[in-house]
């Protein structure tokens, strides 16, 4: 062989290897391209998922948050009823004179002041003589005779009650007619 037929050869190889080192050199791109992409998503996917759990736990501890905070407002009103019903039984039992006159305006601007302030919070009496006796509103402590009304109606109230929106503070304790 000449030694231009071997340079020759020796060119055909190189070149030749060097097109399939490169071709292999970009195919471990491509591999290490993909590989990192995989990757890529799967830390997207994670993100997400996280993402997607705090904002859960955040709406979850947001409703937490307002129950717990409805359920102390409804302990300090149902603590509250109690000054009601006295403030309620002061107004009532002064005795009718001038200066009594003025006592019983005092207390009953109290009395609807508290009462005011309870109705900013959703809080209502809950008043049904006269209506067909409801165990979700009321607790019937006695019985009536036939003629106080119609079967199964309230015929008297010895304690008020009063209910939120969402809930019953205190029933209220009737007498309903026996039927």
């Amino acid at each position: 062989m000449t030694k231009k037929q071997k340079n020759h050869e020796l060119e055909e190889v190189s070149v030749e290897e060097i097109l399939a080192e490169e071709i292999d050199a970009e195919n471990g791109w491509q591999e290490l391209l993909a590989k990192a992409e995989a990757e890529r998503e799967e830390y997207l996917d994670l993100a997400q998922r996280v993402q997607a759990d705090f904002d859960n736990f955040r709406r979850r501890n947001q409703s937490v948050r307002a129950e717990a905070m409805q359920d102390g407002a409804n302990e300090v009103l149902i603590q509250l009823l109690p000054v009601v019903d006295n403030l309620e039984r002061a107004v009532e039992a002064v005795p009718e004179s001038e200066h009594a006159e003025q006592m019983r305006e005092g207390v009953g601007l109290v009395l609807r002041q508290l009462l005011d302030m309870m109705g900013k919070f959703g809080v209502a009496e809950i008043n049904r003589l006269g209506e067909p006796f409801d165990p979700m509103l009321e607790n019937a402590v006695t019985q009536g005779a036939p003629e106080e009304g119609e079967p199964g109606t309230v015929c008297e109230v010895f304690q008020k009650g009063y209910q939120t929106p969402n809930k019953v503070l205190r029933y209220a304790m009737v007498k309903v007619v026996a039927g």
